[in-house]
């Protein structure tokens, strides 16, 4: 398998990295599973989204059995692990992803102002 690049990503690079990380995955998926790609990489926000809570449920000892197993800064790299997963698997979706989520977060902070 071929690995991602491991530079440092600047905001300006956001969506470069984000085709990046697909046109990887997309390298490296078995053959004709388009569906099965598609449903995978879905699926992974889910799995992301458990390990945002098992970070929290860790950071804060919630689990008697285990204690702090977990730091604040874990639970930053948890959230930020989501945000890429989701935004890859966008990409996924549309080669438009950087209009279509721009767009999106307009509307969504339209309506969130006083009276939209």
């Amino acid at each position: 398998m071929t690995e991602p690049a491991t530079s440092p990503v600047t905001p300006a690079d956001l969506w470069g990295s984000i085709d990046e990380l697909w046109a990887w995955l997309e390298a490296n998926r078995p053959a004709g599973d388009d569906a099965q790609s598609l449903l995978v990489r879905m699926l992974k926000l889910s799995e992301e989204v458990g390990e945002v809570a098992q970070a929290v449920i860790g950071v804060t000892g919630r689990n008697p059995r285990k204690g702090v197993t977990h730091t604040w800064e874990d639970v930053e790299g948890e959230l930020c692990d989501v945000v890429i997963t989701a935004l890859v698997a966008l990409r996924t979706l549309t080669p438009d992803t950087r209009e279509v989520f721009t767009r999106h977060l307009a509307r969504v902070t339209e309506r969130s102002r006083p009276g939209g």
